[in-house]
């Protein structure tokens, strides 16, 4: 791909925004070097790699790779037998804790979690961790070593400071004794690495000693008292042992790094290639981008696309087709609409998606692999050269028409601007026409309306225009494929203040034609406004149409069970009178055979009886007592059309759909099933608001019921809450969700370490009334939200 073309399409930055995500050395340097590629498979593999460190963002979270140093100089010391410095272990033992640290990252939370093509890279990562413990036991930091790092180097330590122990005792006894008429203050101090003390030059007979120093004026001299010459000495060979030994522990160290010399390199490269990777996930994740699905037939469908250079809240997204229908795209409309926008926006989407990032655009946006990009953007003109705008603009179009095949993308801005608008026109036709018949993938900005007229009338090429709102005199940005722009040159100036008389005038020099030409653009700008809005509509519609069947099918099965189960019940209740009567006729039968049998008195059997009619009587009193009766009579005006009703004897709701007859009996519609019933069988629901106090719904428990299930909201904010207060708070909302037959609800959780979210996760996989739940989609929250599916 060439340079120009990049630095026109402004590549570099978005390479920029890429390197500022990565965290290591290496991986700013893959992400500088990061290039579109022409491999369809190479592409491919790039781009599932972006995808797979998307998701484990948006689930885990960022991670850092940023204690991945260079270590190959360090390797290449170790292969021919070098020791390494206390620095380069210690890189070493941080490039093998950060390799343990994203190890643990890549691993998967539970077996059901899918595998992705980054678990080879995570699988690679060989922490080494008795390794990295023992540099880190024996180096404390940069030239700092434990003590523990060996017996030798903690019995010569013990020795120095037995030593200075020493020096310091001698040396305050003479400074607080014998000496401290001499000196010119009582301190002690060190010159080079001895021990001195600063006496009076007069005095420098009387102070038996080696002379190291004197002050700048000559008055002071920094003597070594004999009497600790020797104690300095052994000091002196002490921390040179102590030199020596460190030197045997980096050796040893060294020497055991270099058992595993492979599996640095292997952890380092492993690292900082998961380093570039996951900074193209973060740059999709920054962008809001998504995926594109990559081809080689020269087919481009963008939709919803944002520039990301723009800023995201003002971008208004473009949907853009090229390479199917048509493969040559002319866009026209006035300056600053936004034609060069959507010019670059293609472009730049191509280098994009060919270098293995996610585009900012809707799902299931494809773009086409090219082989070159050539762009003929902004303004070219050439001081040096004493080019114009034309001939510099010319200069490069001449250098890539030489180039261009069918596997290429050429973006014109602008083309035969700079000269004579007539010879301009039929130059810029040409070349378009030479691009089209070639086949070759094509998109130009012009103003020129001949090419308005060239689209309209060539096969294989389209119109498209950037949206201008005259009365606001300010462009919409919106990509209308299929429709040419209008200069609106008359109403803007209208609106600038122009005289009216003016305006006439230069409505009257144009020609008939052209007259007709703009208002078959008006006609057309105005009916394409119309059939979206009614396309709008029509969807809204169908949407509501498929709501409405949606709920009309639930309650159909709510029905179903609710028959089912009532019918089961009744079933069950009559067997169990049926075994209670042959029961009590068993036990009547088996009581009189035996008063024959054994000549008992008429007033005992009268007894019995007795028993037997009051047992049947209070049978039939508790069935009267457990049948419904109406909470208060109800008159037959009381009905009305649509009343909600219940009854009783069915223990079954519905509507009135007829109106009372002479006798009481009236239609009640339960579902798809109507039924005659008389008032006396029915009882009126009154309906409680969601919106009245709470007090009000507390007259009865069906009243608490429908209070609730209608004032249940369909999302719970759980932010800010601990994993045991949000479980407990989202098991009752749940039970509220259900008792109002709510089919999906939204449970807010916030991204933050993601421990909340892991713990509402494994509450809800453990609940038989959660169907489903599942992140919810980019801009509906994301990884903040968990979508619950209720059945």
């Amino acid at each position: 791909m060439n340079q120009k073309t990049l630095f026109k399409l402004e590549y570099d930055k978005i390479i920029a925004l890429l390197e500022k995500e990565a965290t290591s050395f290496r991986g700013g340097q893959l992400c500088r070097r990061l290039k579109p590629m022409t491999d369809l498979h190479k592409i491919n593999t790039y781009q599932e790699q972006t995808a797979a460190a998307y998701t484990r963002i948006v689930q885990k979270g960022r991670i850092s790779f940023g204690d991945a140093a260079p270590v190959e100089e360090s390797m290449k010391r170790l292969e021919i037998g070098g020791s390494l410095s206390s620095t380069e272990l210690l890189r070493i033992s941080r490039l093998l804790v950060n390799a343990a640290r994203v190890k643990a990252y890549g691993r998967h939370d539970t077996q059901e979690d899918a595998c992705d093509c980054l678990d080879e890279y995570f699988n690679l990562l060989e922490p080494l961790t008795p390794l990295s413990n023992e540099i880190d036991r024996c180096i404390i930091g940069e030239d700092e070593y434990s003590d523990d790092a060996s017996s030798t180097l903690k019995q010569i330590r013990r020795s120095i400071n037995n030593i200075n122990d020493k020096v310091h005792a001698t040396l305050t006894t003479l400074v607080n004794g014998s000496l401290r008429t001499y000196l010119q203050d009582a301190i002690i101090t060190m010159r080079g690495d001895r021990y001195c003390v600063p006496v009076k030059a007069e005095y420098r007979g009387q102070v038996q000693g080696l002379i190291h120093d004197q002050s700048s004026t000559g008055s002071t001299l920094f003597i070594e008292p004999m009497a600790i010459v020797k104690l300095n000495n052994d000091l002196k060979e002490l921390y040179a042992k102590e030199q020596e030994e460190i030197q045997v522990i980096l050796a040893n160290l060294s020497e055991e790094a270099a058992q595993y010399i492979e599996e640095i390199r292997v952890d380092y490269r492993s690292l900082t290639d998961l380093d570039f990777i996951f900074a193209r996930g973060a740059l999709a994740m920054s962008m809001r981008a998504s995926r594109p699905l990559l081809n080689e037939e020269g087919r481009i469908r963008i939709r919803e696309g944002r520039h990301p250079l723009l800023d995201p809240k003002k971008v208004v997204p473009i949907t853009v087709t090229l390479g199917e229908d048509f493969t040559l795209l002319i866009i026209t409309g006035p300056n600053t609409g936004g034609k060069t926008v959507s010019l670059k926006t293609v472009g730049l989407f191509c280098l994009m998606g060919q270098s293995g990032l996610h585009i900012p655009a809707g799902d299931r946006s494809e773009l086409a692999v090219f082989h070159q990009i050539y762009a003929d953007i902004g303004d070219e003109q050439s001081i040096e050269q004493s080019l114009s705008t034309f001939s510099s603009h010319m200069t490069n179009i001449v250098s890539f028409l030489k180039k261009v095949d069918e596997r290429s993308l050429v973006l014109f801005d602008e083309l035969g601007a700079g000269t004579d608008p007539t010879e301009g026109a039929a130059l810029a036709i040409s070349i378009l026409s030479h691009l089209r018949q070639r086949g070759i993938r094509t998109m130009a900005t012009t103003h020129y309306s001949e090419l308005k007229v060239y689209a309209l009338s060539t096969p294989g090429v389209e119109n498209a225009c950037c949206e201008f709102d005259v009365e606001s005199l300010r462009p919409t940005y919106r990509l209308l494929i299929g429709i040419p722009g209008k200069s609106n040159a008359f109403a803007i100036s209208g609106k600038l203040g122009l005289p009216d008389y003016i305006i006439e005038d230069a409505k009257k020099r144009l020609s008939e034609q052209d007259v007709s030409f703009e208002d078959l653009l008006t006609d057309l700008e105005t009916s394409k406004r119309t059939i979206e809005k009614e396309q709008e509509e029509i969807a809204r519609l169908k949407k509501e149409a498929e709501d409405l069947k949606a709920q009309a099918k639930q309650r159909q099965e709510k029905l179903d069970d609710q028959r089912d189960r009532i019918l089961r019940e009744a079933n069950e209740k009559a067997n169990a009178i049926l075994r209670e009567a042959k029961e009590v006729a068993d036990k009547t039968i088996k009581d009189f055979r035996k008063f024959g049998k054994e000549n008992i008195s008429a007033a005992e059997m009268e007894k019995e009886r007795e028993k037997l009619r009051k047992k049947i009587k209070d049978t039939a009193s508790a069935s009267a007592m457990k049948a419904q009766k109406p909470k208060k009579e109800h008159k037959a005006s009381d009905f009305k059309l649509g009343e909600s009703v219940k009854v009783l004897s069915m223990n079954l709701t519905g509507t009135v759909s007829s109106l009372p007859d002479a006798k009481g009996n009236l239609t009640v519609r339960m579902g798809i099933l109507s039924s005659q019933v008389n008032i006396s069988d029915l009882e009126i629901i009154e309906e409680v608001s969601p919106y009245a106090p709470k007090k009000m719904n507390r007259t009865s428990k069906g009243k608490i019921k429908m209070g609730k299930s209608l004032s249940v909201r369909p999302e719970i904010n759980l932010l800010g809450r601990t994993v045991d207060e949000a479980v407990a708070e989202l098991d009752k909302y749940l039970d509220d969700a259900i008792l109002a037959h709510l089919n999906t609800v939204r449970v807010v959780h916030g991204k933050g370490t993601g421990a909340l979210r892991k713990g509402i996760h494994e509450y809800l996989r453990r609940q038989k009334h959660v169907k489903s739940y599942h992140l919810a989609e980019f801009g509906e929250g994301d990884a903040g939200v968990t979508i619950v599916e209720l059945g």
